[in-house]
């Protein structure tokens, strides 16, 4: 890929990125979008919609730009939880580990890959025209001495992170204790669920609960509960809280519509009675279902509690029966990160759901190598004419080869990227899991493997086949063809950190989807007194994009160090957006880390 091509990408990608930001510096001012940029402000009390015209507010501003950086660690803690601080840290140990090796890439490495003369000599006159193969260590001639300069960076650079993460690790883990003793102890941290309970002829679950732990565990045990099967009384309750919340909004908005026209006849009615008569509806009938709980089937499962801690994790890590399918045991989670579903299937059916859910990730593994292929004949101009000889004449003008070589292919796989995480969530939660949060550790880690299989191996392989067809005829030559192909991707790699890095970041800072969401609702909705969601960062999105992007700044720091400044942007712009998406208007799980 040519420098012009990749300095195309940047541009566009720039350009976006400041429109995002001017774009979100007026929308958060404006009181109709409160409930998008701002909505835990929203519904802690904290701000107030303000219908009086204001032009100031029309004007782009970078007010938040100081709040988000003097966001101390102690105020994103107590605001947002650890899972906060941890997630910011990990974007701060990238910032620290690049900024090191974008020293020694910049000031270093790349003088001495571009005083070779391996591929050949670099033309600074007409560097627009030039490859960023130049840059990389393929052009370093074969048997200089001045390689021995990036085995030693490499040693430098795997120092400095080892005692980096030796570091965070401290740090991070006399936070977690130092968060554990602060806090109240949790209904959780006593109980232990346990499934697949074998029941005897004549006797219930609830029975066989209370004979073995009495037996077994005297000093500890102290009750449980048998889990059934009720997913209509949860249903009622969850809209009852639905409806208890629009009440609250309702009567803590003065400006706010009191009714509405409902009929055929446009009838006014007030929200306030009419969602009073509602709830008490509901309440009737969570009550009438509540009695007859009893009359449930079980699940063969219940929630174990016991006097102590210490008594609880001796249950959990010690093995109940022979039988290593009967009396399992897991850690409860907290109670509003339980998942219902699979709190009745059985240990094969959990087995067979594990097994198939595996198979239905090689096989999105696969099928995803389409798009990788097509996006690697995009960077080759010449393939890209060979496939397509029609628009050969529109391929010959400058700028469109550009964009079409440096920018659409990198768009392109991160648009097809952009449906792996739910997809992914959505296999996870089939896996049976009992708790939100492990359903979104599994997803992570499902996205991430995903990512660097997909995106990595397969971008360097397929950009090998396509361009070296001659590499699978003479096996003996695989290691040094590799070792040209490979630096070779980094232009497109670069590109990537762009679109992928620069653009999606600013695109989380004005929330397009959401913003989107919003007008929708306004236009079509019949009312807009529905409560205020706040969201959550998805993880399972954002943390395999972060690890992805350490993976090719180590990867191609000695490689190509070309891509290191790149990087070193995205993660300034994550460090100060995120942050100040933590101030502001997202809501963080305290469960994913701790």
């Amino acid at each position: 890929m040519l420098v012009s091509a990749i300095l195309t990408s940047v541009g566009i990608n720039s350009a976006l990125c400041v429109l995002f930001v001017v774009l979100y510096s007026i929308l958060k001012k404006q009181p109709s979008y409160y409930e998008v940029y701002i909505p835990r402000l929203l519904t802690e009390g904290n701000s107030k919609r303000r219908s009086r015209f204001n032009l100031e507010r029309l004007i782009p501003s970078t007010g938040w730009l100081p709040k988000a950086w003097k966001l101390s660690e102690e105020e994103m803690l107590s605001s947002s939880g650890l899972d906060a601080v941890v997630y910011m840290r990990t974007i701060t140990f990238c910032l620290k580990v690049f900024s090191f090796a974008g020293i020694i890439g910049i000031f270093i490495l790349l003088p001495v890959n571009c005083s070779g003369t391996e591929l050949h000599q670099i033309d600074f006159e007409d560097l627009y025209s030039n490859s960023l193969d130049v840059f990389t260590i393929s052009n370093v001639n074969r048997g200089s001495k001045w390689l021995w300069i990036h085995f030693s960076s490499v040693y430098a650079i795997t120092i400095f992170i080892c005692y980096l993460l030796y570091h965070e690790y401290n740090y991070i883990s006399s936070k977690r204790i130092a968060y554990f003793y602060s806090s109240k102890p949790q209904p959780h941290q006593f109980t232990i669920l346990v499934r697949n309970i074998p029941v005897s002829a004549g006797s219930s679950v609830s029975d066989s609960v209370e004979s073995f732990f009495t037996e077994y565990y005297p000093t500890t045990y102290l009750s449980h509960i048998v889990v059934r099967r009720t997913s209509q009384v949860q249903s009622l309750i969850n809209d009852a809280k639905q409806l208890y919340r629009r009440l609250l909004h309702l009567q803590s908005e003065p400006s706010e519509q009191k009714y509405k026209q409902v009929g055929l006849f446009e009838k006014k009615v007030d929200l306030l009675d009419h969602y009073g008569k509602r709830l008490e509806d509901l309440e009737q009938n969570a009550r009438l279902e509540q009695s007859e709980v009893s009359l449930a089937k079980d699940t063969h499962a219940a929630f174990v509690s016991f006097k102590t801690r210490y008594g609880a994790s001796t249950v959990f890590h010690l093995q109940q029966s022979t039988n290593p399918t009967h009396w399992l045991t897991e850690e409860a989670p907290q109670p509003n990160d339980v998942f219902w579903p699979f709190f009745s299937s059985s240990f094969m059916g959990r087995w067979i759901s594990k097994l198939l859910v595996v198979v239905a990730c090689i096989l999105l593994t696969i099928l995803f190598l389409i798009p990788v292929v097509v996006v690697q004949g995009l960077t080759n101009l010449s393939q890209l004419e060979v496939w397509f000889p029609f628009l050969k004449s529109i391929l010959t003008l400058a700028f469109v080869s550009q964009i079409v070589t440096g920018y659409l292919p990198s768009l392109i796989l991160m648009l097809f990227l952009k449906i792996v995480p739910p997809i992914m969530e959505f296999l996870s939660s089939i896996q049976g899991y009992i708790s939100h949060s492990e359903i979104e550790r599994s997803a992570c880690n499902k996205v991430l493997w995903f990512t660097v299989w997909n995106i990595f191996f397969a971008t360097v392989f397929s950009g090998s086949v396509l361009n070296q067809i001659s590499i699978v005829l003479d096996p003996k030559n695989i290691p040094a063809k590799l070792a040209v192909v490979v630096p070779a991707q980094a232009s497109f790699f670069i590109a990537y950190v762009v679109t992928s890095g620069w653009t999606s970041t600013s695109s989380e800072l004005f929330r397009i989807i959401p913003l989107i969401c919003s007008l929708m609702t306004k236009c079509c909705a019949e009312s807009t007194d529905d409560e205020i969601e706040v969201p959550s960062i998805p993880y399972h999105r954002d943390i395999p994009r972060i690890l992805f992007f350490g993976l090719l700044g180590i990867a191609y720091f000695f490689l190509a160090p070309v891509i290191l400044p790149f990087l070193l942007v995205y993660f300034c712009l994550a460090y100060i957006i995120f942050r100040n998406q933590v101030s502001f208007p997202f809501l963080f799980f305290l469960s994913c880390f701790l």
